[in-house]
């Protein structure tokens, strides 16, 4: 996806929605969970469609995605009104299980005929461990083959209250052990699937500092991506999940090292050796590198 940032926005707040775009973040997440009262809701959903028409495709900045509610009826009111605006895509909250997100695909369907969205357009990600069952299924999801899926997010914060743990970190403000557990089966599953990881929040969004070093952590984990909730935290994370000047320069040389022998396995640089794993990770720097720059992002 080439996504770096994703910034969360609330539906219903036409302030925060005006002054969005101008944050740099790779994609909107236009919400219409958590952070919209459910009797701000019918609104939040007008204003977000209208948000959407007045971006139409290919006339985008960024990506725009929409957060629905779990599914239930609430979901479906935010489908039928959001589609046709034919945002990139759905972020899908509280899900038990892949089988959910399934069940959101076949709603697509449907609702793309129906608006006129070219079948397939708008993609999903999925909260996977905001309930006990969505951890315990994570390893379901290489076998579930559903197309639309792109990425794959955690969060601790729900799945604190549907565990009733009254806090997710130790003394030392690191994760406790099932939230650390959790957040490394997201990495698995999605790289198992062959989608993006997109790690948590990071919620004290005055401590610019303590952003950097964690993003940095998660990058070099295998992290594509993480979620927003100021836009102050938007250029932190852009510059954390892009590859750095040196990570680009180191991976011209692994693919120059290997394009000038050719038919090897192995070469070797400054006295260290490199194989093909090597040469992927390097190609996939360059590959993300220029898609930041054909998007005015590196």
């Amino acid at each position: 996806m080439y996504v770096r940032s994703w910034l969360f926005v609330p539906g219903d707040s036409d302030r925060k929605l005006a002054k969005a775009e101008g944050s740099g973040a790779d994609a909107l997440v236009l919400d219409l969970e958590d952070s919209v009262a459910e009797p701000n809701r019918p609104a939040a959903r007008q204003k977000i469609r209208q948000f959407l028409d007045a971006r139409p495709v290919g006339r985008r900045s960024c990506q725009l995605w929409v957060r629905i509610n779990a599914l239930s009826d609430s979901a479906l009111l935010d489908l039928a009104a959001v589609v046709g605006g034919a945002p990139d895509g759905l972020m899908l909250p509280k899900i038990d299980g892949p089988a959910d997100v399934a069940r959101l695909s076949h709603h697509l369907d449907a609702l793309e005929v129906r608006e006129g969205v070219p079948l397939g357009h708008v993609k999903i990600t999925a909260v996977a461990t905001e309930t006990p069952a969505a951890v315990l299924r994570l390893v379901e999801f290489p076998t579930a083959k559903i197309d639309r899926l792109v990425g794959l997010n955690w969060g601790a914060e729900d799945l604190s209250a549907a565990i009733g743990a009254s806090t997710n970190v130790d003394a030392s403000g690191q994760w406790t052990l099932t939230y650390r557990w959790a957040r490394s089966a997201v990495l698995l599953a999605a790289k198992a699937v062959g989608v993006d990881a997109i790690d948590t929040v990071f919620v004290d969004y005055r401590d610019l500092d303590g952003l950097r070093a964690s993003c940095r952590a998660s990058a070099q984990e295998g992290f594509n991506s993480r979620v927003a909730i100021h836009p102050d935290q938007v250029a932190p994370i852009n510059e954390a999940f892009a590859p750095s000047a040196e990570d680009v320069a180191g991976a011209e040389r692994i693919v120059a090292a290997f394009d000038q022998v050719g038919g090897v396995g192995t070469v070797g640089i400054d006295g260290k050796m490199f194989d093909i794993p090597h040469l992927k990770r390097a190609r996939n720097v360059l590959e993300r590198h220029r898609a930041y720059g054909r998007k005015g992002l590196a």
